[in-house]
């Protein structure tokens, strides 16, 4: 039961939880607007900036509101409540105070500064400020500081609320940045003037109250004012980070977090966010033909007709692979397509993985995202998450800094921001592990809330299954998988993979896996390949097959590719996408499509035409409907379904029996800025990769 306590706030009287802060009841209860700069709800209390005052009637001086709880508030000497002025004139006057003084240095640089416009202290000082100065002196000027390609720095405007410093520390875990000297001597700083290393980063920019980091590659593009501004979902990884898009015209000039408390809260990892200007290079903006070795520009209707020639083969000898960033109503109509044709070589799964014939709980991230605030201890079977989802890696440290989580890890030892237990380093590791009493072993077995953590890099091939059913036996007992709890969980690390799985983009009955279909290539058994934006497996091994490639940028699969159908990026098309944990969330168009490219959809609906198998709706509207009438669970927008009938979940249909490989388990992942075609086009993202290769191996790089 919540302890309710009784404030009066600017003259009213409320009942308050005893602990909320005073910032916190006088905004929720009173009404009121309490400025800030230090303070932050994810970060832990400074007060150091003193903006935040208010009046506690009968105290000898205004209290920092965002220090102060209401249960450290004494009543009146008469038993009255205790009574907090906001507006008063002790308020404004304490106010504009800390105001000047934080004005004394800041340089002017409103008309030049990247902040200008959503300036929190270009805001405050209008709102709060005097309007006037008394310092005449001088202004002091502090040297910039070198964080790397994504964080531009002005320090001589930081106002010291260290906002950074508790970011980098507690949320990123790298502790990068902090404050050194004392008084006017006071500096935010890197250690050893080295760039910043955490895959978050980049949101000290959104944390920065003034203009001391800004965005570098954003730098001097557009004031806010002339964006248009679109709530998308991001693709970079399969945790679903809703975003906003902010484009001028055809271009996309930044990306930055919406908050969705249930996934990616206020935070995006760097690859989201600066990724952006891979979107504008190495584009197919037209469809090509390859003859005599060489591709030559086409027009729509010679390419579609090729490519319809080419499908009404032997539909033994044709296949289709879905690639990472696909968009389910693409995915959807291909499938159609192909099965129209009779074709079940389909694929979803270009790493070789075999998960997705089951129910759906065996391939989601059943716990979901926001459960990792409740579990007590976490087993890693062969992921990074760090690398493969730095947003739930962010959400475990944080659940670790409670000291209520214990941590296990099957795999490589890798760094994770966060303490852990190696407890083996391959799947014949398990069996150890399901027999060991001691250590995280025993804590793991005795826990109230556990979670498996399973990356696809562990589920490769037949390998992968026999791991999944010794996972199996290992969370037999009734806590794993019970009512309103599923400790079994997959960690996705392609956008489109949970949605492709719900489609059911795998082989049909005799059909090819991914593994398959690029051996019967090699073989000569598979003549013709479909790849929907497909770049992420050896594509050489297709040589020798006629490739079709649909995609919007010139990567691996459009070097071997015989036709290319331009196609558009995730910021330029409606799009449907589900995360790892099944929540379906809705991508929107920010800007036009390249030069002659189509949405995805499109091009396959004027496919089936030319094909002679037309698909049955005419626009996206109707092929959603379509899809959801198949595939109910695309009909339920941002809903994760968690632990929803997981008593009804069998464990059996995880994996088959077999002997535990001892390979060592990795992750997919090894170059975190270089994982698909928009990234690998980015400039910003090949700086960022080369300056990790120079601070992970030196040598290499003198």
């Amino acid at each position: 039961m919540t302890d309710l306590r009784k404030i009066r706030i600017d003259g009213t009287e409320h009942e308050v939880p005893a602990e909320y802060t005073l910032m916190q009841a006088c905004e929720e209860y009173g009404g009121a607007e309490i400025p800030r700069f230090c303070y932050h709800e994810r970060l832990s209390v400074a007060g150091n900036c003193r903006m935040c005052l208010v009046e506690w009637e009968g105290a000898p001086k205004p209290q920092a509101s965002c220090a102060l709880q209401v249960k450290d508030l004494r009543p009146n000497r008469d038993g009255s409540p205790a009574h907090i002025k906001t507006n008063s004139p002790l308020v404004k006057k304490a106010r504009e105070g800390v105001m000047e003084f934080l004005l004394i240095n800041h340089p002017l640089d409103c008309p030049i500064c990247d902040q200008g416009g959503e300036c929190d202290l270009q805001d405050q000082a209008m709102a709060y400020g005097r309007d006037f100065s008394r310092f005449e002196e001088n202004k002091r000027a502090v040297d910039d500081k070198h964080m790397g390609p994504l964080v531009n720095t002005i320090m001589t405007r930081c106002i010291q609320c260290t906002r950074c410093v508790r970011f980098i520390t507690e949320v990123a875990g790298v502790q990068e940045i902090g404050l050194v000297n004392r008084g006017e001597d006071a500096a935010i700083t890197t250690y050893l003037e080295k760039s910043l290393t955490s895959e978050l980063s980049g949101n000290v920019i959104d944390l920065c109250p003034v203009g001391a980091l800004t965005s570098k590659p954003y730098a001097f593009n557009a004031r806010p004012w002339e964006l248009d501004k679109v709530e998308s979902v991001d693709v970079m990884d399969a945790v679903g980070s809703n975003i906003r898009v902010d484009s001028r015209r055809d271009a996309v000039l930044r990306i930055l977090p919406v908050v969705n408390d249930d996934v990616n809260e206020e935070w995006i990892s760097d690859k989201t966010r600066f990724v952006w200007d891979g979107l504008a290079r190495q584009r197919l903006d037209r469809p090509f033909i390859r003859e005599n070795g060489k591709l030559r520009q086409a027009g729509w209707d010679e390419a579609l007709a090729l490519t319809a020639e080419k499908l009404k083969g032997d539909p033994s000898k044709i296949a289709a692979i879905a690639g990472d960033l696909c968009d389910a109503e693409s995915m959807y109509a291909l499938k159609e397509l192909m099965g129209s044709l009779g074709v079940q070589n389909i694929d979803c799964r270009q790493d070789g993985s075999l998960i997705g014939s089951g129910a759906r709980e065996t391939y989601l991230f059943n716990s979901t995202i926001s459960g990792v605030d409740e579990a007590d201890a976490i087993l890693f079977v062969g992921t990074n998450p760090r690398l493969e989802a730095p947003i739930i890696n962010a959400r475990i440290r944080q659940r670790w800094l409670t000291g209520e989580l214990s941590l296990g890890m099957l795999g490589d030892a890798v760094d994770l921001t966060y303490d852990y237990d190696q407890v083996g380093t391959s799947a014949a590791d398990l069996a150890k592990f399901s027999r060991a009493r001691k250590g995280f072993a025993s804590v793991f077995k005795k826990a109230e809330n556990p979670m498996v953590i399973v990356g696809v890099g562990a589920l490769i091939g037949d390998e992968g299954q026999t791991l999944l059913s010794a996972l199996a036996n290992l969370m037999s007992g009734p806590k794993f998988v019970r009512d309103g709890w599923n400790a079994f969980n997959v960690l996705h690390s392609a956008a489109a993979r949970v949605g492709g799985l719900d489609l059911g983009f795998i082989p049909g009955e005799d059909g090819k896996s991914t593994a398959d279909i690029l051996s019967g290539a090699e073989s000569g058994d598979i003549e013709t390949v479909y790849l929907l934006g497909a770049d992420e497996f050896d594509t050489d091994r297709l040589k020798d097959s006629f490739v079709i490639y649909q995609g919007h940028h010139g990567d691996a699969g459009a070097h071997v590719a015989d036709i290319i159908l331009p196609g558009c990026a995730y910021t330029e098309k409606d799009g449907l996408y589900v995360n790892t944990e099944g929540r379906v969330q809705m991508g929107i168009r920010a800007v036009p499509p390249k030069g002659m490219a189509k949405e995805d959809w499109a091009i396959l609906r004027a496919l089936s035409a030319a094909v002679g198998r037309v698909l049955p709706f005419d626009n996206q509207s109707d092929l959603r409907d379509q899809m959801v009438e198949k595939h109910p669970t695309f009909g339920s927008l941002g809903y994760a379904p968690g632990a929803v009938g997981a008593a009804a979940f069998d464990l059996t249909q995880l994996g088959t029996d077999g002997p535990l490989s001892d390979a060592p388990l990795k992750s997919p992942i090894g170059d975190f800025y270089m994982t698909n075609p928009i990234a690998r086009a980015s400039n910003v993202m090949a700086e960022c990769s080369a300056v990790l290769d120079e601070q992970t191996f030196p040598e290499a790089a003198e």
